[in-house]
């Protein structure tokens, strides 16, 4: 592939220091230095099921809690990844992914749109994931789909263990981003009647 689709972003506040680059067109290769065990490990899920290439410096005010460095980094990676994606011309643009983990069941599915919108239809049992705040989760899939400026649906269809279902939901999202940035040749410009996305 002729285009590199990389991307690479930082943002320093007064509450967090994040520094991240993608490639889309990677193999799941990652260096992680991220504060939160419990994103990091999310991350590295998500880095390897998306064969993205992902580099992450993360750190921030984690003696308040995980929310802002949590946040942050959604808010970096989405930046990131519609930058990386670029003008859009010649993907498949939809991608979808019904991923079983153990007892668990999850589905997600992706619009590279334009038009940032997440559907959460999702039951987390736990308040925490060992230290972490399990309704960061939701917070971290919201901001990615904001500055990625995607659809993102999710939907628990069952599972009662926490750490599995937010597992899925970061391996569903992967593989169904994989599949959206797609460049499928029998497409010409952007799959849009509209002729922009």
């Amino acid at each position: 592939m002729s285009n590199k689709r990389t991307a690479a972003i930082e943002r320093k506040t007064r509450e967090t220091d994040i520094s991240l680059t993608i490639s889309l067109d990677g193999t799941g290769q990652q260096e992680l230095d991220v504060q939160v065990p419990f994103l990091s490990h999310m991350l590295e899920l998500f880095s390897k099921h998306g064969l993205f290439d992902l580099t992450i410096k993360g750190h921030g005010d984690i003696e308040v809690d995980d929310h802002h460095t949590t946040e942050d980094i959604g808010i970096c990676l989405g930046q990131a990844f519609r930058e990386a994606v670029g003008d859009k011309a010649g993907i498949k643009r939809y991608g979808s992914m019904t991923l079983p983990m153990d007892e668990t069941l999850v589905t997600v599915a992706v619009d590279l749109s334009d038009r940032p919108h997440l559907e959460w239809k999702a039951a987390i049992p736990s308040a925490k994931i060992g230290t972490f705040d399990t309704e960061n989760v939701h917070e971290f899939f919201w901001k990615f789909a904001l500055e990625a400026r995607i659809n993102l649906h999710i939907v628990v269809h069952h599972g009662h263990n926490s750490h599995h279902i937010v597992e899925a939901m970061f391996k569903a999202m992967a593989r169904a981003l994989d599949e959206a940035t797609q460049i499928d040749p029998r497409i010409q410009g952007v799959p849009s009647t509209k002729g922009s996305l």
